[in-house]
Order: structure tokens, then sequence, then C-alpha cells
């Protein structure tokens, strides 16, 4: 089964990202959005990855995405949503 990832990073941290995950095999669209309360910038980034290799991408994100200097904010937001269906045209 198919799942969609849906990630939103901190924009400094999206080119490392991207290129992390495309290097390990992974197909990713990245789009620039703006967002929270103080509009910051990011990038958001559409994954279609197999159910096995989801827990390899959130690793990757993890491992890419600089800890946030301030406590009230995070590293990334994160979404894992199953698809009925699946194709590339």
């Amino acid at each position: 089964m198919m799942k969609l990832i849906i990630a939103v990073l901190h924009h400094t941290d999206g080119e490392e990202t991207l290129n992390a995950l495309i290097d390990a095999g992974f197909r990713v669209t990245r789009m620039a959005s703006s967002g929270g309360f103080l509009r910051r910038g990011n990038a958001a980034f559409l994954i279609g990855a197999p159910a096995d290799q989801v827990a390899s991408a959130l690793q990757l994100i993890r491992q890419h995405s600089t800890p946030p200097l301030d406590p009230g904010l995070k590293r990334a937001s994160v979404f894992v949503l199953s698809t009925d269906r699946y194709e590339q045209l």
C-alpha cells in the first residue's frame, strides 16, 4: 500500500532535506509555502512512498531538519496519509 507523506519544514532546511530524500530514491515534489503566526517561509514536500519505507523517509526528514532555537517551534510538521490509488502518468 502506498502512503502520501506531507512534510512542512522551515525553508532553510528544504534544499538539504530534498536532496537527501531524492538521493535515497524517494519521489518528492517541493512547494513553497508560508504560515504560522509570523507567516514564516516553509518548504512543503509531497512524498509518495510504499508503507514499508515511511519510517526511512521520516528518519531522513529528522536528520536533515535543524532543531529550532525557539522552544515553542517545531522542526517540521509531518502527515502520513493512506492512499487508495497511486498512478504515474
